[in-house]
């Protein structure tokens, strides 16, 4: 039976909420310390996960021995002294103990065992190795971390403790959700999860997990809608009769390639810059055009597939087939060019996502 509800990933900046510059600096470094801790428990973790069960062929067991990987007290044959989801968090929490909190530890733990088990066949049959995990990896915690969550009308933010660390939200000019996520999350009306911190260029972001109902569309599973990407359009989709065609060539892609020119005559040009303050003044152009292709894709994929999906819900297509996806993929791999402008996999996962969240099954020919 498919779920009624649907998991939704935010990203939202923080601010230490202490009123004096060392005070929000020891925050801080409070922060990368369990960065670094979860970073180097992340490792440790992965790699007894992956001893345990390999520990037959490591060990080259004659047949006549019987181990399984279970609690030697509750099993005759297991080899464990606690429980196999215990062994990880003990030996970590022995590790690190006092330096992180022990529910970052927890919630790590169960995050890494739940994708172990997705990804041991493959690691069986040798199709892919361990996840290596990088220093600047974000740290999940539960919800039982946060606490005193609401919203503040003077400070005109969402004020909440982690830790006993406090923190308020910064939205800037919101243009998305994440402001009625949160008021839903205050109210009881939307469940949040567990979540994470991450620590990138000196600011602190929020990346929480909502569940929230999917939208409720009356929809006709046999009524189907046939969707195409293509050179000339990003998107054109055909329900019966009706047709429609989302986007152009010339809206996506020259836009594009002007954008990709002006960066480039920006780093051309910035070698004769005024200096001043160093590389940060000369580069100044080229910092300010570094993000824009990224921004203006990011934003028209996700229009085309807005449109795609209200076009379905108005004419209630409980189906979306993707035709040729996988010609289309080929094609784009074998020019550079497209490969490079048209970002078909971007848009299909944009798709799949806005489908799910309103009812639609969708299908990848």
């Amino acid at each position: 039976m498919e779920k009624p509800t649907l998991k939704l990933t935010r990203k939202i900046q923080l601010l230490v909420d202490l009123p004096t510059q060392e005070e929000r600096k020891e925050a801080l470094d409070k922060l990368y310390q369990w960065q670094n801790r979860c970073f180097r428990a992340a490792n440790l973790i992965v790699s007894h996960l992956y001893v345990q069960e390999m520990i037959k062929d490591f060990f080259y067991l004659s047949e006549g021995i019987k181990y399984k990987l279970a609690d030697e007290k509750k099993d005759e044959d297991g080899i464990l002294q606690r429980s196999r989801i215990n062994t990880t968090y003990r030996m970590v929490s022995d590790r690190f103990k006092g330096e992180i909190p022990t529910n970052i530890l927890s919630s790590l733990n169960n995050t890494l065992i739940t994708s172990f088990r997705t990804n041991s066949p493959k690691y069986w049959k040798g199709e892919c190795s361990l996840k290596n995990f990088r220093r600047d990896m974000a740290f999940p915690f539960s919800l039982e971390g946060i606490s005193r969550i609401s919203y503040d009308e003077e400070k005109r933010a969402f004020c909440f403790r982690l830790f006993q660390v406090p923190f308020r939200t910064y939205l800037g000019n919101d243009h998305t959700d994440k402001k009625i996520l949160l008021d839903r999350v205050i109210k009881g009306e939307t469940k949040l999860c567990t979540s994470r911190i991450q620590l990138k260029d000196g600011k602190i972001f929020w990346l929480p997990i909502f569940e929230i109902e999917k939208e409720r569309h009356i929809l006709k599973a046999e009524v189907i809608a046939e969707a195409s990407l293509s050179l000339e359009y990003p998107l054109v989709v055909k329900i019966g009769k009706d047709r429609l065609c989302i986007g152009t060539k010339e809206e996506f892609l020259y836009r594009r390639l002007a954008i990709q020119a002006a960066h480039k005559r920006a780093q051309i040009g910035a070698t004769y810059s005024r200096s001043g303050k160093g590389r940060k003044r000369k580069l100044k152009a080229v910092d300010r055009l570094s993000k824009s292709e990224s921004n203006y894709v990011h934003h028209r994929l996700h229009v085309y597939s807005r449109r795609l999906i209200d076009f379905c819900t108005k004419h209630q297509a409980g189906t979306l087939i993707l035709l040729n996806q996988e010609d289309k993929t080929g094609i784009a791999k074998e020019d550079g060019f497209v490969l490079r402008n048209w970002s078909y996999y971007e848009l299909t996962a944009k798709i799949k996502y806005k489908a799910e969240k309103a009812g639609i099954e969708l299908i990848v020919d």
